[in-house]
């Protein structure tokens, strides 16, 4: 071979491989840069109770009330979310701060107490002022890294919400607060849904849902969205004809999920 065709060789050699690595590190650059871009996935809608751990309430009653919190806050937390089906059903709507105090005076009443005006005021006071589950902030943390937009989508009030985004330290992270209010309508009702649609502006195979109760994780899942059932009380799903997509014990497995979509 002749020393010019040699020194042709080289530089060829060194053109396409200065080539090929350039186009190594571009790609990897683009995939550092759209880490979501293998999914449709572009936002990521939370239930309130799947960020905020209401415990902090049931103990509240428990001080106020020795040895009936339990029974207390179980009839009070099951009248909460009875209350919002029925007033559905029957079309009248009252927002859910109303609905709370009303499940709260009917559990206590079942009980046998008779609740004081502070005392009502203290452990209503007590939800808008929940605190984050453990998991919470590092999967918030992650999805919002991997560029995704997130809301809470819940029948707490607008208030209620936004002291709990304040409490939890959350408050940054999330682009959106919406409330059923704006349609006078409580989850499951597909309408209560749709404001999902409507305020991030995507489709519903765009958006994730992260629910915390079983027939929340139904009711998503029926209405269409990709739904993650965050089953912190480890119970069965609902028999309701239509189930998550996924489920785990807390948020550490959504981030996961989301990329299998």
């Amino acid at each position: 071979m002749s020393k010019a065709a040699g020194s042709v060789d080289r530089r060829s050699f060194l053109s396409t491989a200065a080539t090929a690595l350039a186009a190594i590190a571009l790609q990897e650059t683009a995939a550092a840069q759209t880490q979501v871009s293998t999914t449709t996935i572009k936002a990521v809608a939370f239930d309130a109770f799947a960020i905020f751990d209401p415990r902090s309430v049931y103990r509240k009653v428990e001080e106020l009330f020795p040895g009936q919190g339990a029974t207390v806050s179980e009839r009070w937390r099951t009248r909460q979310f009875e209350y919002t089906w029925l007033r559905n059903s029957m079309r009248d709507y009252a927002d859910f701060w109303h609905v709370t105090q009303d499940a709260l005076n009917y559990a206590a009443e079942e009980s046998g107490i008779t609740l004081s005006s502070e005392e009502r005021t203290v452990l209503m006071a007590a939800y808008s002022a929940l605190k984050p589950w453990p998991d919470a902030a590092a999967a918030v943390r992650k999805l919002r890294d991997r560029g995704l937009r997130l809301a809470v989508l819940s029948n707490m009030t607008p208030a209620m919400m936004q002291a709990c985004l304040k409490s939890s330290g959350l408050g940054e992270a999330f682009e959106l607060a919406l409330s059923t209010d704006r349609v006078g309508v409580f989850k499951p009702d597909p309408a209560a849904y749709h404001i999902g649609l409507d305020g991030f502006r995507l489709r519903r195979n765009q958006i994730a849902f992260a629910a915390f109760g079983g027939w929340d994780a139904a009711g998503a899942k029926r209405f269409g969205y990709p739904t993650f059932w965050v089953n912190r009380l480890g119970v069965p799903a609902e028999k309701l004809g239509s189930s998550a997509d996924a489920s785990y014990s807390d948020l550490s497995a959504l981030p996961d999920f989301i990329d299998s979509l």
